[in-house]
């Protein structure tokens, strides 16, 4: 893992200590992840005064490139991310008809709700106007279900099977259906604003009335099963 290593050497400017320099890693640094040190040189403070503003100063200057260092490096982060074991909670499929209650649209919750691998095929009853949010979903099986009035903010999504999945009035904030079979699936006055669809399925999916932002539209049109009913009810160009 490389260093990025700030020294910190105070100059007198007007009463105020201000950091000398700031060393950047170099693009080979960059292809790893990186952790960011800040260090200073503090002799020839004067006053208690003038050692607290340099310190405000200092962690002014560390907190900006730890800013820029993380936003650098979130793509290897993400490239990275491995999801949690798989739950061994009994009956752990049942707690989706129960939901998550805990911060719904950040997905904050108290403990993961895990439907990976689950089956609710043809579930009419149990799962509409529920909240999933944050929900592990992989390779689930939502096939013919009612899902209606569903809250599934930030999702993971990736491979499951929604197929004539009802989704109507939903709120399917962020997230991820990549790889995930969504053929005939309903999404009427369903909001959809930061989800993804890399690779997904979506043959005679209907988006009447789609509630969607102009950049994931632009992405969500560009996937190819889309049929024409369905681009002209996005307004795909």
């Amino acid at each position: 893992m490389a260093s990025l290593s700030i020294p910190l050497s105070p100059k007198v400017f007007s009463g105020l200590q201000l950091p000398a320099k700031c060393v950047r890693p170099t693009p080979r640094e960059l292809q790893s992840p990186f952790k960011i040190r800040c260090s200073s040189i503090e002799d020839g403070f004067k006053s208690v005064e003038s050692f607290t503003q340099f310190k405000e100063l200092r962690s002014v200057a560390c907190g900006v490139l730890a800013v820029w260092a993380l936003t650098t490096a979130s793509p290897v982060i993400a490239a990275n991310q491995r999801l949690p074991p798989l739950s061994t909670e009994p009956n752990r499929c049942e707690r989706a008809f129960v939901g998550n209650t805990i911060g719904q649209a950040n997905g904050v919750y108290d403990k993961p709700l895990d439907l990976r691998f689950c089956d609710y095929t043809n579930e009419k009853s149990n799962l509409k106007g529920k909240s999933l949010a944050a929900a592990l979903m992989s390779d689930a099986k939502f096939d013919g279900a009612d899902m209606t009035e569903v809250v599934m903010s930030k999702a993971y999504a990736v491979g499951a099977s929604f197929k004539g999945t009802d989704f109507s009035n939903a709120v399917l904030d962020r997230v991820n259906f990549a790889k995930a079979n969504l053929q005939g699936a309903m999404f009427k006055n369903t909001v959809l604003s930061g989800s993804t669809f890399e690779e997904a399925q979506l043959q005679d999916a209907g988006f009447e009335d789609t509630i969607i932002g102009y950049i994931d539209l632009q992405k969500l049109c560009t996937n190819k099963t889309i049929n024409d009913e369905g681009r002209v009810n996005l307004g795909c160009r």
